[in-house]
């Protein structure tokens, strides 16, 4: 069973759609009573990073999610949940994330419009489960204005927007897409697939 995380600051409609057409089970995970039986857990977000972790405390999800992750089980952060994984944030001032991979998130550089929205390709650098058959140059759908900053080892894909931008990353069971596979057709139907099949 999948849980997926409402943290109440963006529509998680989208990411359900997608996961009821592929046909794998899941349920909504408003508050800390709710992790029980879940073998993977998806982060989606969007918006600002500083309100979703006030959320998540708000709403006592935090300890749910560190312990999921200290469990060794498979989780996915998605754009802003995707950042959410980092240390920090640099959006509106200094923010604390969850930890679970190194680095922080800063703003784009780049003298092209902001937000990086739309279509843009995947340059896959590492072979992970999240990316099986995924080919290179895939094209996937971006929304956003901040950007990891860490450390390659960290890194499985980037997409190029004015600089690299960290699109996929993960350390060991815990993965994020800076991209939203639900709204990227049949690569991030894959990319899901695959997320759901990591045992």
């Amino acid at each position: 069973m999948t849980g997926i995380i409402d943290s109440k600051i963006c529509n998680i409609e989208s990411i359900c759609n997608l996961i009821r057409k592929l046909g794998f089970p899941y349920k909504i995970i408003d508050s800390n009573e709710k992790f029980d039986g879940i073998s993977h857990l998806i982060l989606p977000g969007v918006g600002a990073f500083a309100r979703a972790m006030e959320n998540l405390e708000k709403y006592r999800l935090l300890d749910g999610i560190k312990a999921h992750a200290a469990a060794g089980k498979p989780m996915l952060g998605i754009c802003l949940g995707m950042q959410l994984l980092f240390d920090s944030s640099e959006e509106f001032g200094h923010s604390t994330g969850l930890g679970l991979i190194p680095g922080n998130i800063i703003k784009i550089k780049t003298d092209m419009v902001l937000p990086h929205m739309g279509w843009n390709n995947l340059k896959i650098s590492q072979k992970i489960p999240l990316l099986e058959n995924i080919a290179q140059d895939s094209d996937v759908y971006f929304v956003h204005s901040f950007r990891a900053d860490t450390e390659n080892k960290y890194i499985a894909a980037s997409a190029e927007y004015g600089e690299t931008i960290p699109a996929v990353v993960f350390r060991e069971n815990i993965m994020g897409t800076q991209f939203h596979p639900e709204k990227s057709l049949k690569w991030g139907e894959k990319i899901m697939t695959n997320f759901f099949n990591i045992k």
